[in-house]
């Protein structure tokens, strides 16, 4: 009998809880905004292409806050870089598309909650059975939906930050 493999999504820079190195360096807070370094493996055949988020459930805005949006990742790659969230750095594969986060700009932006309240933060991986026919400007809860249309496969990881 043969198992299969578990896609699984891991983290050289998070699991547990955020760093300076990953928090925000805006909203009142003072990290240096790098995203994290991920890795997954064991995606399912037929995957087409990969996406990537980052989500906080316990913004204060009624709705969560979309940290990090990427997407059309090719189906050969298998790791986002520690920076690759910086769209200026262009560590992200070319063919990659970053689109708004809710602060209104492309890439990742880290981690800043209230002082004294712990938030956590989901980052998943999508195994995708096409690219998606969608822009930079697409928001973050419309990629979601189109996430949701081909997914194959899903990976987690989830960390803590609070300040």
């Amino acid at each position: 009998m043969c198992i299969a493999q578990t896609f699984t999504l891991k983290s050289n820079d998070v699991g547990g809880q955020a760093t300076q190195k990953q928090f925000a360096n805006t909203f009142g807070c003072h990290g240096q905004n790098i995203s994290p370094q991920l890795s997954w493996e064991n995606a399912p055949a037929g995957t087409q292409s990969f996406a990537v988020t980052m989500y906080d459930k316990d913004a204060p805005t009624g709705s969560g806050f979309w940290h990090w949006v990427v997407f059309n990742i090719p189906a050969n790659v298998t790791e986002l870089k520690s920076g690759a969230g910086d769209v200026s750095k262009n560590l992200a594969p070319a063919e990659a598309i970053q689109s708004n986060t809710d602060a209104g700009m492309p890439g990742y932006i880290g981690p800043c909650p209230p002082p004294g309240a712990a938030h956590q933060y989901l980052i998943t991986v999508y195994a995708l059975k096409t690219k998606l026919q969608l822009d930079k400007n697409a928001t973050p809860p419309f990629v979601g939906f189109n996430l949701n249309m081909n997914v194959l496969a899903q990976a987690s990881i989830v960390f803590y930050a609070k300040q």
